[in-house]
């Protein structure tokens, strides 16, 4: 198994990020694999057609969407804190020289279990191309929904915050990923595989949701090691409660109750569920006169979260949706 080894002072040190490349590499695997399905929505459709207009960014997505080991130039680890930039991330890639990134792609293809080779990387420039393919990416899969997203990595996020509060670091990993869990005081257990472990030092570990369904990587450069995991919550989004329990409260507040077995404040329950945010409090107000829904602030930003009573009646609403568990 794969460890990630914290010495005296890395995990007091460690923190959580968001990292819009680390997104939109997530994105373009998950269409990858629903292309390979042949899965018939208009959304992987256009991700079909813009891969095949262009043979460097088939290539390229094909290998980093299919390996075991992926090129230091698609795992860029971010900034510090939740506005990360992905221009500063193009723009690490870029640095890259073309000798570095050829060895790159060579170590991920001899790890790829379906790629086509790296003849299409025969190219000058490679990591210029590299950034460009993911700006446009990100331009096409990603930004037009970033809002959504976000708000599904914040509340990640925001979640195990509160879990480091009250229980320490060993809680927060709770549910991060199948397999993901403390090894001893000083490690966590980041693959069954067998690769060398990675050592974690007095800048910590940065810690990076993502909104698939599944996934982890690290991110390294020289100072800085990331660890990207899928967010709790992304299999969230309740665009239809057809149930019984759904029609008595209301369509609009029972996906609201569903959404909250996480909390999230005003902003970030629009953003998820995709309606307004006069809706949103609307709807808020009155699961708060029923006593469904409590408030409490962090900071500048006031969650919501559900009562006991409303932890009853979201296990009712999701059981009656199908969408329990």
């Amino acid at each position: 198994m794969t460890l990630l080894r914290f010495g005296p002072d890395a995990l007091q040190a460690s923190r959580f990020a968001l990292s819009p490349l680390a997104e939109t590499l997530s994105e373009v695997t998950r269409l990858r694999q629903a292309l390979d399905r042949r899965a018939a929505s208009p959304h992987v459709q256009a991700f079909g057609h813009w891969l095949d207009a262009d043979p460097f960014v088939n290539g390229l997505l094909r290998l980093v969407t299919a390996t075991k080991y992926l090129p230091d130039f698609a795992a860029i680890p971010p900034g510090d804190g939740l506005n990360g930039s992905l221009a500063d991330e193009l723009a690490a890639i870029r640095a890259i020289d073309d000798a570095d990134a050829h060895a790159m792609l060579a170590e991920a293809q001899r790890s790829a279990w379906a790629s086509d080779g790296i003849a299409w990387a025969d190219v000058t420039g490679i990591t210029r191309r590299v950034a460009d393919a993911f700006a446009d990416s990100w331009a096409r899969f990603v930004g037009p929904d970033w809002a959504r997203r976000r708000a599904i990595m914040e509340r990640d996020i925001h979640h195990r915050a509160g879990l480091i509060a009250v229980s320490g670091w060993r809680h927060a990993l709770d549910g991060m990923a199948p397999g993901v869990q403390w090894v001893g005081h000083d490690a966590i257990q980041f693959s069954t595989q067998t690769y060398p472990d990675r050592h974690i030092g007095s800048d910590g570990l940065i810690f990076v949701p993502h909104t698939g369904l599944s996934g982890r990587w690290t991110c390294e450069s020289a100072s800085r090691i990331a660890f990207v995991y899928p967010a709790k919550g992304a299999l969230a989004g309740y665009s239809q409660v057809d149930g019984g329990v759904g029609r008595l409260v209301g369509q609009g507040r029972a996906r609201v109750i569903a959404e909250l077995r996480m909390s999230a404040t005003p902003s970030q329950l629009a953003a998820v569920l995709g309606i307004s945010l006069g809706t949103v409090s609307a709807h808020l107000a009155a699961l708060r006169e029923a006593r469904v829904v409590t408030t409490r602030r962090t900071g500048r930003a006031v969650y919501y979260e559900l009562t006991s009573a409303g932890d009853d009646l979201a296990r009712l609403v999701t059981a009656d949706n199908g969408t329990d568990g």
